[in-house]
C-alpha cells in the first residue's frame, strides 16, 4: 500500500505569519522573499517596488515532515515556489523537490462554499489516504472530502499565530497508526 499524503500549506502552517517575532522564541527564523505569487498580489506597483515578504520558517521542519510515513506534497500558493524558497529553509533542501498540487481556481470558493483548494486536494489524492496541514479549514470542507473522497482524510487546521509544532508531529504520526489497525477506520477527522 503506498504511504499516504501530507498535503502541506505554508502560510498560517510553516510561516506562523501572525505571531511575527513572537515566533522567533519557539526556534523560527525570520526571512525576507519575493515568491511571484507576493509579487502578484501587488499589480499596481512596478515589481521593484513592492517590499520583501516577512516570513518566519523553522529550520528543523524539514527533518520532522521527512521522517513522518507520508508522501509530502505542497499545497500552497507558493506552488512550485515552495521548492525554492521554504523548502531548502525548513531542512528539505537535499530531497528532491517536492510535488505541487496546482489551483485550478485559486483564491475563489470552491464547490458548496468550500475552501478553494478542497477539490484539487481531492482529486489530487485520488482515493488514496491523506492528511491536510493548512490554517483555513472548516467543517464545510470536511463535510465535501466525507461526500467526495472514498479514503480516509485528516483535515488538520493548524493555528496561523503558532504555526506547526512538537504536539502536530505526533499527532499526525498517531493518525497514520489507524491506518494499519481495522478497529479504528478512520474516515474524515478532526
Amino acid at each position: 500500500m503506498p504511504r499516504p499524503f501530507l498535503f502541506i500549506d505554508v502560510d498560517g502552517v510553516l510561516n506562523p505569519f501572525e505571531a511575527g517575532p513572537d515566533s522567533e522564541a519557539r526556534g523560527f527564523l525570520r526571512h525576507y522573499l519575493r515568491p511571484s505569487s507576493w509579487l502578484d498580489q501587488h499589480p499596481r506597483m512596478h515589481r521593484d517596488d513592492v517590499p520583501d515578504l516577512e516570513v518566519w520558517l523553522h529550520p528543523d521542519h524539514g527533518e520532522e515532515l521527512a521522517d513522518l510515513p507520508f508522501e509530502l506534497v505542497w499545497a500552497t500558493t507558493w506552488i512550485h515556489e515552495a521548492n525554492t524558497y521554504v523548502g531548502p529553509r525548513i531542512g528539505l533542501g537535499d530531497l528532491p523537490d517536492l510535488p505541487v498540487v496546482t489551483w485550478s481556481n485559486p483564491h475563489d470558493y470552491g464547490p458548496g462554499g468550500t475552501y478553494f483548494k478542497t477539490a484539487d486536494i481531492i482529486r489530487y489524492a485520488s482515493g488514496r489516504p491523506f492528511a491536510w496541514l493548512d490554517d483555513q479549514l472548516n467543517d464545510i470542507d470536511r463535510d465535501y472530502v466525507r461526500r467526495h473522497h472514498t479514503g480516509p482524510a485528516l483535515l488538520y487546521d493548524v493555528d496561523p499565530s503558532i504555526g506547526l509544532g512538537l504536539d502536530d508531529f505526533e499527532a499526525l504520526a498517531q493518525w497514520t497508526d489507524t491506518l494499519t489497525d481495522p478497529s479504528m477506520p478512520p474516515r474524515v477527522a478532526r
